[in-house]
């Protein structure tokens, strides 16, 4: 309405009017009070009378369906003390309706709409009924409050959701019906009933594609709308608190969520595309920090003599595996098994992804020259009995490790190898000196993870001959000191055929499979004496009784764990 007088004038009109036969009100009864003795209907006639008077549109807004983006631009309570709310939004001009032009906050509401959205506003004169049925529209908005880095979502609307989600084509149905307001909570809900571990939302030439990492496979399990893109990943960015106008470099944001029974750490990174901004979405859970050090699935002579270790004083422990295998849960895992009030327990971290009680967590910053090396350093000054690193990546970080290990504390750490005797030669490619980082060194694992069979669909599975004959291959080679031995009659196997349980994949959770060496005498000599190949190392770890990594997944297959394909898909 181009002719919408301004707010001002309509202040100085309203007050300063002087025609109760045409509006029903008394010159000095205030408009909302009177109107609210009167009828419905007489509400309405009245309300249009003023609005013309007033030069202003009339609307009722009984029934009216607005939309949760239109709500957004308003808070309920703003909207509640101003008595007024926006109900549409078209070319450029966002209109509100307004109880009462007079209304205190009203001036100043107007005016920050125009100035956050860069739009004009028309004002439509609402009656109290028709503001009060309004108002319940803002029912219908997902419950979101940020409380300082936190969002606390209510919980009955993640549960509702979670109800009507059964599988994945009921997820890419409710999105497609869903306000962008409600895309982002849709998918966190779907993403925390499913365990998803990570969001994927990209960006396609025609549709943009929501994919979930189940158990570290990726899924796709809904499309979006092209057209929707924009909102969608302004969202995410207005909730991660990242800046909304770069879309031409890659951000990193944080959302934390509050739920009754964990809190939910996410981390959010968007990267430009051909298409329109990636943005992945990691799910940190803090009840994963709580992993005990016997769910792993170490078993055997491995558990015994990690146990053992993790017991000693000083020394250091290296597990070994490929980004997303596992390790630092495994290190938490062992962390929550020594933590005692007697110990001091300190970290260092790149990230911190969980946080664990009476434990000192310091992450690093590159950019504030804050690196494994020098956090190291400071952390052996704060007197530590055991020092968990995130990564041993540089010859600075190998050294001051190892002197620590050997100076009384217990150092834990990863490295990135393919096998537990790929470790010795990795560290002296990061210039360990061989007689030191013999004594430091106590025990070397490598892991995988693998998906869980599911046992509320799992069926016997008849291999095929050229895997079965694999198979035997794999477990004639079982060292006979690690006191597992398997028979030709003992090669039963299982397979999941899919149910609601699983989503239909057969397979559901995860467990690691291991493979462990502790530095004996025999190896600390090959170690000393500059014999540091992987094969050398592996030839004597086999022979103390160490179980490979196919080994252990094989193993585990048999006992009916997870299936022969899966463990040849990770390990083989």
């Amino acid at each position: 309405m181009n002719n919408t007088p301004s707010i001002e004038d309509l202040i100085k009109q309203s007050r300063s009017s002087t025609q109760p036969q045409s509006s029903g009100l008394a010159q000095d009864d205030p408009l909302g009070e009177k109107i609210k003795e009167i009828d419905i209907k007489e509400q309405e006639r009245v309300t249009k009378r003023r609005a013309a008077d007033l030069n202003l549109g009339f609307i009722s807004l009984r029934g009216y369906p607005i939309s949760p983006e239109m709500l957004k631009m308003v808070p309920e309570m703003t909207a509640r003390k101003t008595r007024a709310i926006p109900f549409y939004e078209s070319n450029g001009q966002v209109r509100l309706g307004i109880v009462d032009p007079t209304t205190p906050g009203l001036e100043e509401l107007v005016a920050e709409l125009m100035k956050r959205y860069r739009q004009g506003v028309d004002l439509y004169l609402i009656s109290e009924d028709s503001f009060e049925h309004a108002l319940k529209n803002y029912d219908r908005i997902v419950k979101i409050k940020r409380s300082t880095d936190t969002l606390d979502i209510s919980t009955e609307e993640v549960a509702r959701y979670q109800t009507q989600i059964r599988d994945f084509k009921a997820l890419d149905a409710m999105l497609k019906e869903a306000s962008v307001t409600e895309v982002f909570i849709i998918i966190l809900s779907a993403a925390i009933k499913s365990s998803a571990s990570d969001v994927h939302i990209e960006a396609g030439e025609n549709k943009i594609k929501v994919r979930f990492r189940l158990d570290g496979v990726l899924f796709d399990v809904a499309t979006l709308p092209q057209d929707q893109w924009p909102k969608i990943v302004s969202r995410v960015k207005l909730i991660a608190k990242l800046k909304l106008n770069i879309t031409t470099v890659p951000q990193d944001g944080r959302i934390t969520v509050a739920m009754p029974e964990d809190k939910i750490d996410i981390r959010v990174s968007t990267l430009p595309t051909a298409y329109g901004e990636s943005v992945v979405m990691r799910l940190l859970r803090s009840s994963g920090a709580g992993m005990a050090f016997d769910d792993l699935g170490l078993r055997g002579a491995a558990y015994e003599r990690l146990k053992s270790e993790i017991k000693r004083t000083n020394g250091m422990i290296i597990t070994t595996g490929p980004t997303g295998s596992g390790k630092t849960t495994t290190l938490y895992a062992i962390l929550n098994q020594i933590n005692s009030p007697e110990a001091k327990i300190i970290t260092l971290e790149d990230p911190i992804e969980y946080k664990l009680d009476g434990v000192s967590q310091s992450q690093i910053d590159a950019s504030k020259d804050y690196t494994f090396a020098k956090g190291l350093r400071a952390i052996l000054r704060q007197d530590p009995d055991i020092v968990m690193v995130g990564e041993i990546r540089d010859s600075e970080t190998t050294e001051i490790a190892i002197q620590a290990a050997l100076t009384g504390h217990l150092v834990l750490s990863t490295i990135h190898t393919n096998s537990a005797s790929g470790a010795i030669p990795r560290f002296i490619a990061l210039n360990a000196k061989p007689f030191l980082l013999a004594p430091a060194l106590n025990a070397v694992m490598a892991q995988r993870l693998v998906r869980r069979l599911c046992d509320n669909c799992a069926q016997p599975e008849t291999l095929a001959p050229e895997t079965l004959e694999k198979v035997k291959q794999i477990v004639g080679g079982i060292p006979a000191s690690s006191g597992y031995q398997v028979s030709p009659e003992q090669l039963q196997f299982k397979k999941g055929t899919g149910c609601e349980q699983c989503s239909g994949l057969g397979l559901k959770g995860r467990i690691g499979i291991y493979e462990v060496f502790i530095m004996d005498d025999e190896i600390k000599l090959l170690v000393q004496d500059g014999k540091v190949s992987e094969t050398e190392i592996q030839k004597v770890a086999v022979a103390q009784g160490m179980i490979t990594l196919l080994q252990d997944g094989i193993l585990k297959a048999l006992d009916g764990i997870t299936t022969v394909d899966e463990v040849f898909r990770v390990a083989a």
